[in-house]
């Protein structure tokens, strides 16, 4: 049974610094495409981070870029997503999702693109 288990998740002030965690049981774990969505309350669930097979490709949503980082260690089966200079509009449940791919390719920003999703951890940034 595939399961990602996000981790990680908090209640953090403005200005600082969490790190999510995302364990995967997915065989071949080394052959998906990962990323990392968020849905904040009344929002559409949205893109935050991506990264290939390899971690040599890596996408970001333009609104977390130079603060968050997406990485991944497949000999463990997991994702990891820092995230820094936290800011109160990043508040929202982040989810882990796996995106079973063909090739080392640029990972995707689409949700539907993904076949795997995990339950998620809330993010909280007080201001």
């Amino acid at each position: 049974q595939v399961q990602l288990v996000e981790s990680g998740g908090g209640l953090v002030q403005a200005g600082g610094s969490l790190r999510l965690a995302c364990a995967a049981s997915l065989r071949a774990f080394s052959t998906y495409g990962m990323a990392w969505f968020r849905q904040a309350p009344g929002k559409e669930r949205e893109f935050v981070a991506a990264i290939s097979w390899s971690a040599s490709r890596t996408r970001y949503a333009d609104s977390v870029k130079g603060r968050f980082t997406i990485s991944r260690d497949n000999a463990q089966n997991m994702v990891y997503l820092q995230m820094n200079s936290l800011k109160p509009e990043d508040t929202a449940v982040y989810y882990c999702a796996a995106d079973r791919v063909i090739g080392d390719i640029t990972p995707q920003m689409v949700p539907d693109r993904y076949d795997y999703w995990g339950q998620g951890t809330q993010v909280t940034v007080s201001s």
